[in-house]
């Protein structure tokens, strides 16, 4: 599986917004587009990029597109941020302690 580009997916105010609408409950594409001032062209760019990222899902019921969340892309993508933020802190954390160890940091009293 492909790994999404979570950063690409959440990047943009109307994508948000959209996941937020699809939180809720699935949706259909018409439901999604009564809900923006824009037109139904550039909602369905960010549909394709949610799409393209794995984020979403789309399925067809009748002459419908239904929109839903992709919950089990989302949940492994969110492990994969915290162990990629878990290791930049750790990293940080070595670097500190290795600075505070070679004294370079001078008590205030000196």
């Amino acid at each position: 599986m492909k790994v999404p580009d979570i950063y690409r997916a959440l990047g943009d105010s109307t994508r948000r917004r959209i996941l937020s609408m699809l939180k809720q409950e699935n949706k259909t594409q018409k439901e999604i587009v009564e809900a923006f001032a824009i037109s139904q062209p550039a909602i369905k760019k960010h549909l394709n990029i949610l799409l393209e990222e794995n984020i979403i899902t789309e399925s067809l019921k009748g002459k419908y597109r239904i929109y839903s969340l992709n919950f089990n892309v989302l949940q492994i993508t969110l492990q994969e941020m915290h162990q990629f933020t878990g290791e930049l802190l750790d990293s940080q954390l070595v670097s500190l302690k290795k600075y505070v160890e070679k004294g370079e940091v001078q008590d205030e009293h000196d």
